[in-house]
């Protein structure tokens, strides 16, 4: 089963804007049987208004996904926390589509069941962060913003997963405490469990506060030279030879939307 997970910021090509893809033609050159998708906008009028997740799921194949917002409004502009009303998927793709969201999706070729929202606070401080824009990228400072993750079980040809997807804080350690609160909530799962997101965690910083199996040690950021892996896929309760070999199929693909690169790994049984 291929695993795929990717900062998509917000759709954003960093190439001349005449010249980019679409999302819908980016995804589509992307071969997954589950997703997991981050900065994610709905509705959002610097998107075209457009349900990412939804256009992810349909250019790829995927007829269920959900998505979770973790603001309404826009980011860095007016927004408040979302809350589980916002959340949609695709039994109920129109619910709340007058309001602008941000926040997580999950995509799979597979039925999804027990759906769940686990929400974090946002971190009262604001720090200064490097930021895509044209001609280059530009230093200004940030607010942390609440955040989220779907949690979800994919009945799939391995067997039923627990499968969890999120976007953490960029505040040290406000992330560590965010990914030890969802590894703790899944913890006592008896499937085997995936998380798979950027942690803003660098490099082996995920697999030592998690205390889980990493799938995939790579470089993810940024995608035009990637030097640093923000972005990960964890396990608990996969086998030693499944988790070999989801390590030894581990790759990272280039797009030319995002400013990170999509992760990805083979889980077999």
């Amino acid at each position: 089963m291929r695993v795929v997970t990717w900062n998509l910021l917000h759709g954003i090509a960093l190439v001349d804007p005449l010249e980019a893809p679409s999302l819908a033609q980016v995804a589509s050159s992307i071969t997954a049987d589950l997703i997991g998708l981050q900065e994610v906008d709905r509705h959002q009028e610097r998107s075209n208004n457009e349900h990412q997740t939804k256009i992810v799921a349909d250019a790829m194949g995927l007829p269920y996904w959900v998505f979770a917002p973790a603001i309404t409004g826009t980011p860095g502009e007016s927004w408040e926390g979302a809350t589980d009303s916002h959340i949609h998927s695709h039994e109920h793709p129109k619910s709340g589509q007058e309001q602008p969201h941000y926040g997580v999706g999950l995509a799979s070729r597979y039925p999804i069941s027990n759906i769940e929202v686990l929400r974090f606070k946002a971190a009262p401080i604001s720090l200064p962060l490097l930021v895509p824009s044209n001609p280059r990228p530009r230093m200004i400072k940030v607010a942390d913003e609440p955040r989220v993750a779907i949690i979800a079980d994919v009945e799939t040809p391995l067997g039923i997963l627990t499968v969890a997807t999120t976007h953490l804080s960029f505040v040290p350690g406000f992330n560590v405490k965010q990914l030890r609160q969802l590894t703790k909530q899944l913890s006592e799962r008896k499937n085997p469990v995936l998380i798979f997101g950027d942690f803003n965690l660098p490099g082996k910083l995920a697999k030592l506060v998690s205390r889980w199996d990493s799938l995939a040690e790579l470089p993810t950021y940024p995608t035009f030279k990637p030097r640093i892996q923000f972005d990960h896929i964890i396990a608990r309760g996969l086998s030693e030879v499944s988790i070999k070999q989801a390590q030894e199929s581990a790759e990272v693909l280039q797009l030319p939307i995002s400013d990170h690169c999509a992760l990805v790994v083979e889980v077999t049984k």
